[in-house]
């Protein structure tokens, strides 16, 4: 194997259980507010603005979760990754810049707080999605980043042919 690819998205099943509460939301409002004409928590059911302002905002957080995701490469270059739609192009990390580099199971609640972007301006930063498998890197300018992986085997098997090529 000389590359690996890999696209996560967020697929948790409690993700899709919140995303039908929020439809259930939307339509019991609606229901609501246009046939029995009843006010849902502050907004009245002739307030056209609160009205549109809640919908808007809630039909654009459900697309949002399934907007996000992670794409890894490891290649004879680096790593190259990109969280969608945080990064607008894919970060590479070359070889080089690595003094260590290897995949390890984590707790993401305990280390990270949880996932997705994760410690945006410490030194220590996670792109997770899912899982608790991840690609660890250790950066010769003391920066820690570890990169989450459903594909542990895989990435194992290329870190171990380009890590230790370029440091020989």
């Amino acid at each position: 194997m000389r590359i690996f690819n890999e696209t996560q998205r967020f697929t948790q099943w409690w993700l899709l259980l919140l995303n039908v509460a929020l439809l259930f939301l939307i339509a019991y409002s609606c229901y609501t507010w246009f046939i029995l004409g009843d006010a849902v928590g502050n907004i009245a059911s002739n307030d056209l603005i609160g009205q549109t302002t809640f919908l808007l905002i809630f039909i654009l957080i459900i697309p949002l979760i399934y907007v996000f995701n992670l794409k890894t490469t490891i290649d004879e270059i680096g790593i190259h990754y990109q969280f969608i739609p945080i990064h607008f192009s894919k970060k590479i990390i070359r070889w080089h810049e690595i003094e260590k580099c290897f995949v390890r199971t984590y707790s993401p609640i305990r280390a990270y707080g949880g996932w997705g972007y994760r410690g945006i301006s410490g030194k220590n930063k996670a792109l997770n999605v899912k899982g608790n498998k991840g690609i660890q890197l250790i950066l010769k300018n003391g920066k820690k980043l570890l990169i989450g992986t459903q594909k542990e085997r895989e990435a194992k098997i290329v870190i171990e042919r380009y890590f230790k090529i370029t440091n020989e």
